[in-house]
């Protein structure tokens, strides 16, 4: 395997996981919330959800960086 194929791998593994990690947090808005209208009490996360968001934030800094050092690669050899 090059280094290529690893980073593919390694883009879409981090892709499908932050999907994931981002339908599994829950959002507290209602109907009402699209219509100005939220009620809304500004809330801290706690426990599993601050654990889900954190990691949904290790996860994108990871796509991001595959898809940089994907694009940046051929670059490097001349």
């Amino acid at each position: 395997m090059n280094i290529d194929s690893i980073l593919q791998i390694i883009t879409v593994v981090s892709a499908v996981l932050m999907v994931f990690a981002i339908l599994l947090q829950q959002r507290g808005a209602s109907l009402g919330a699209g219509f100005g209208s939220s009620g809304e009490l500004y809330t801290t996360r706690r426990g599993l959800d601050k654990n889900l968001y954190e990691a949904t934030i290790v996860m994108a800094v990871v796509f991001v960086l595959s898809i940089l050092t994907g694009l940046l690669l051929p670059a490097f050899n001349l």
